[in-house]
C-alpha cells in the first residue's frame, strides 16, 4: 500500500491511516508507550521507538516534574509553542505543573528519570 503524502491532514486516503473512525480510535487509545518502574521516591521509564506514533500525544502533568535521559537516544523533548529539544544523559528538563509538553519518538530505545 503506498505511504500517504499529507500524513498530518485528515482526509479520506488510499492508505487507510486517515479515516474519520482511525483517528477516532487514535485518539481514544489510552495505551502507554512505556514500562515504568519505581526506584526509590524516582521513576524510570523506558519507551520503545516501535511503539505507534499516535502514543505520543501532548498533554501535562498534575505536578512539578524533572526529567533526566539515562542513556543515549535520539528522542526530543517539546514544550507547547517551544521548537524541540534533545534528551541527553545529564540534562535535566524542568516541566512546571500544568504546562503542555509532549515527547517526539526516535528510532533508539530511551530511558528517563522522574522526579517530582
Amino acid at each position: 500500500m503506498p505511504k500517504c503524502k499529507n500524513p498530518d491532514v485528515l482526509h479520506e486516503c488510499s492508505c487507510g491511516d486517515h479515516t474519520m473512525e482511525k483517528v477516532i480510535e487514535q485518539m481514544e487509545d489510552q495505551s502507554l508507550p512505556f514500562t515504568e518502574e519505581k526506584v526509590g521516591l524516582v521513576k524510570v521509564r523506558k519507551f520503545d521507538p516501535s511503539a505507534p506514533e499516535h502514543l505520543f500525544k501532548w498533554h501535562h502533568d498534575e505536578e512539578d516534574r524533572w526529567i533526566e535521559a539515562v542513556n543515549e537516544n535520539d528522542w526530543q523533548f517539546q514544550f507547547d509553542d517551544e521548537l524541540p529539544q534533545s534528551l541527553e544523559p545529564k540534562k535535566v528538563i524542568q516541566i512546571p505543573k500544568g504546562v503542555i509538553h509532549r515527547i517526539i519518538k526516535g528510532t533508539t530505545p530511551l530511558s528517563v528519570t522522574i522526579k517530582t
